[in-house]
C-alpha cells in the first residue's frame, strides 16, 4: 500500500487551476467521481484479500503444527501402519457385511440384533 499515492478523499477534494482553454470542469468532476468510485473499490478488495490471505496462513500454521504434533507422537507399533480416510464406521460396516455374506441366513434368524449397522 505504500505505492499509493491518493486516497478517494484526495481525489475528490483535489482542485485544478482553470484557463482560458482548459477542460469543462463537469467532465472533470464526473470522471473523477467515476475514478474515486473504482478506486474504492479496489481499495476494499484489497483489504478483503488481505484479510482473507492472513486468514489462510493462520489455518495453514494451525494445520502444520497439528501435523507436527502427529508425527512426534511415537507409534504403539513397530510396524508403519498406512494413512487411510477409512473410519471405525466404515470398517465395521464392512465387517458386518462380510459376517452377513459368510453366515448368511444364521444371523438373519439371530435374535441378538447388535451385529446390524
Amino acid at each position: 500500500m505504500e505505492n499509493i499515492k491518493f486516497t478517494p478523499k484526495e481525489i475528490l477534494q483535489k482542485q485544478f487551476r482553470q484557463k482560458m482553454r482548459g477542460y469543462d470542469p463537469d467532465d472533470v468532476d464526473t470522471f473523477l467521481d467515476n475514478v474515486i468510485k473504482d478506486y474504492d473499490t479496489f481499495v476494499k478488495e484489497n483489504q478483503r484479500l488481505q484479510d482473507e490471505n492472513e486468514r489462510l496462513l493462520a489455518k495453514v500454521d494451525e494445520l502444520t503444527k497439528q501435523v507436527q504434533v502427529g508425527v512426534s507422537q511415537p507409534q504403539t507399533s513397530t510396524t508403519s501402519q498406512p494413512t487411510s480416510s477409512v473410519t471405525n464406521m466404515d470398517i465395521l460396516k464392512r465387517l458386518s457385511n462380510l459376517e452377513r455374506h459368510v453366515f448368511g441366513s444364521q444371523l438373519d434368524n439371530d435374535p441378538n440384533e447388535s451385529h446390524r449397522l
